[in-house]
């Protein structure tokens, strides 16, 4: 007989009963939740873009961008394990993209790359996605004036 716990990570549903107990996470999913990827902050930023929702999970996105290429991207929540795995996946699809293509990553984008969030947690990839188009409008905002960063702290 398996835990529920077990049930949890093998698909959520009890063999005895064939009743749907626990939700499904992908393989994916479960990776960014426990490995996450540019988890941090990047020292002096060029962008720099904050999200919450009402639950009260925050996220914080920072990038290095050159030449509106992004180079490097890092976030940071306290948030539960959705938007542990929302973030993570948000800031490895935006590296290596230029300014105007990150512009273009979609909370479905997130959700298929993670290859689907809970339901009730699809709100996670729609915080990644508008964090990430803050942090941006931040470096264009700041990208013709950065005297006026010093102000921005």
């Amino acid at each position: 007989m398996s835990s529920d716990l077990e049930k949890t990570f093998d698909g959520g549903v009890d063999s005895s009963s064939g009743e749907r107990g626990a939700i499904e996470y992908s393989e994916k999913f479960l990776d960014r939740c426990f490995n996450p990827r540019n988890w941090g902050m990047i020292e002096n930023p060029q962008g720099i873009g904050k999200g919450s929702r009402m639950c009260g999970d925050g996220l914080e996105i920072t990038l290095r961008i050159t030449n509106d290429k992004i180079h490097d991207a890092k976030f940071f929540t306290e948030g539960c394990g959705p938007m542990l795995a929302a973030g993570s996946m948000v800031t490895e699809l935006v590296v290596g993209k230029t300014v105007v293509d990150a512009f273009k990553i979609s909370p479905q984008e997130i959700n298929e790359a993670l290859d689907g969030l809970p339901k009730e947690s699809e709100h996670c990839a729609d915080t990644a996605a508008e964090t990430l188009k803050n942090a941006l409008l931040n470096y264009l905002t700041f990208k013709k004036e950065p005297w006026k960063r010093a102000y921005n702290k």
